[in-house]
């Protein structure tokens, strides 16, 4: 590819050489990217890809903060410049929400007495009340602590600003105002975005750059012209493109789906759950049994389910507002928090958990989680183990004395179906975000427990890994593995969830089966 001119550019590299450590090919063979200022740059391209680490070079990040070896002919930097990571707890400097701001401000030399009118204004902004803003922000839902971020570094006015999935943990009128706020208050600024939400950001991209599996660049143009001329490849590799998932419902892998349900509840005694709750038939024991049930945080209660049954083989989506308490319930249910009430799980009584804290699970003289659960945080960190990616899927096999030769067959097996394709022996933190994803999935799939609970599975996800995960996760469903996640992707939501749950101010308010499988029920 021909080199472009750096007149008036707010950053560029040129022949860029990146590998990471333990790897032996280079992730950018001789990289050339030049961004102009004022522009706004999509970048698309694979899970994995180099999509994010570009930012990091591009701003400096790598190699002064993270020491990763590299190479290039030339590199302009910026000098003032804002960064939102995909992982939001990896960019806060302070515990509490008043004081991250207030660093922000104190670094750009505002006075004390005029602190509190930015902070309120720019938390206004990105959608973000507080009663008291000195609020530890470890007790945030993800979705908050993203758009704390993205305040944290508006305050700084950057002249270039790079977006990394700013929006990935957000609820959709979240993920729509974010953008909102982007586009009113950076629009004379450079900005170089990463995001899979491309319907959000159409509109004031400039420029679209394609990357293939290895970083290459296979096309860089304008947005419409990158859409309806390298429609081929953006299937190819994966990549989130306008009416993706029209085509994916209408594809033969989704028919199949859809037709494999119908004939079960046609012609199977054991019809779905869902549909058994539809038309009356309640044969089936529950899995899962709620009644006068609570989730708290220290002695503050953050979700309350007043009666609900769970069945084999059913898939629950819940849905909801950023800080709603989707995260709260998943983590009663795995006793991880303090609970109360009445909980049942295959028929046995489950005595409340005590904990006021998370990380009390860690303790070897707490309640432990129920057998029957496996569970997928929404930070995939939060649940590594080992030091290597064979190890973390091996761990809980080897804890039941499964053999080693069956562990290897398994292990090879799941890599393939999550795309995980690389160094048996790389550190689980050495992945990109969208591959820890995927890793912390097939670790919870491994034991192939009765109820998988996943806290926002597909977040960072391109679309080909996306449908992927979707249709593993159907399978295990078709086989009587209940299917318990949160979501922000309605897609989701309508057309794989027998039954969705609305989260609403720490409350489950509805449970209604979408109309897609209330259609599909009377067709048949």
């Amino acid at each position: 590819m021909q080199q472009k001119s750096h007149t008036n550019s707010s950053a560029y590299v040129d022949r860029l050489r990146l590998t990471f450590p333990g790897e032996e090919s280079l992730l950018f063979k001789d990289l050339s990217f030049n961004i102009s200022t004022g522009e706004k740059v999509l970048l698309l391209g694979p899970s994995g890809c180099g999509k994010s680490t570009l930012l990091q070079v591009l701003s400096g990040i790598i190699p002064h903060s993270i020491e990763v070896p590299l190479k290039y002919d030339a590199i302009k930097l910026p000098s003032r410049w804002g960064f939102v990571f995909q992982d939001p707890d990896s960019q806060f400097c302070m515990p509490y929400v008043d004081e991250e701001l207030a660093f922000v401000l104190e670094n750009l030399s505002i006075p004390q007495e005029h602190m509190q009118a930015y902070m309120t204004d720019i938390l206004e902004r990105v959608g973000l009340q507080f009663a008291d803003l000195h609020i530890e922000i470890s007790t945030l839902s993800q979705g908050m602590k993203q758009r704390l971020a993205l305040a944290s570094v508006l305050l700084l006015e950057p002249e270039v600003l790079f977006l990394d999935e700013p929006s990935a943990l957000l609820d959709p009128e979240g993920t729509k105002q974010i953008w909102d706020t982007v586009k009113r208050a950076a629009s004379a600024s450079t900005i170089l975005i990463v995001e899979h939400k491309i319907e959000h950001v159409i509109d004031m991209i400039d420029r679209v750059v394609l990357f293939d599996n290895s970083g290459n660049i296979l096309a860089d143009g304008e947005p419409n012209h990158i859409f309806q001329r390298h429609k081929d490849k953006l299937i190819e590799y994966g990549i989130w493109y306008p009416d993706v998932w029209l085509d994916y419902l209408q594809s033969e892998a989704y028919r199949t789906i859809v037709q494999s349900r119908n004939e079960v509840r046609v012609h199977q005694d054991g019809m779905n759950p869902a549909c058994k709750l539809q038309f009356g038939n309640n044969r089936a024991e529950p899995i899962l049994s709620l009644q006068d049930f609570a989730g708290y945080y220290e002695d503050i209660r953050k979700i309350y389910v007043s009666a609900c049954d769970i069945y084999p083989g059913e898939w629950i989506a819940i849905v909801g507002a950023n800080g709603a308490g989707k995260s709260t319930l998943l983590l009663s249910l795995m006793q991880i928090i303090r609970t109360s009430g009445t909980y049942y799980v295959s028929g046995k009584k489950i005595a409340s958990s005590h904990k006021k804290r998370w990380f009390e699970v860690l303790s070897s003289k707490v309640q432990r989680p129920p057998a029957e659960l496996a569970f997928v945080f929404q930070n995939p960190e939060m649940q590594f183990l080992t030091d290597t990616i064979y190890n973390e899927l091996a761990y809980e096999l080897r804890q039941d004395s499964v053999g080693e030769d069956d562990i290897a067959r398994r292990i090879e097996q799941m890599l393939t179906a999550f795309d995980l394709n690389v160094s048996h022996d790389r550190h689980p933190y050495h992945l990109s975000l969208g591959q820890k994803r995927r890793l912390s999935v097939a670790t919870a799939m491994m034991r192939e427990r009765p109820v998988l609970l996943l806290d926002e599975p597909t977040f960072g996800q391109d679309a080909k890994n996306t449908f992927a995960m979707l249709e593993k996760l159907e399978q295990l469903r078709s086989n009587g593995t209940t299917i318990i996640m949160i979501t922000h992707d309605m897609h989701i939501a309508n057309s794989f969830a027998d039954r969705v749950w609305q989260i609403d101010d720490g409350k489950l308010l509805k449970m209604t089966v979408p109309v897609p499988v209330i259609r599909e029920v009377q067709l048949t």
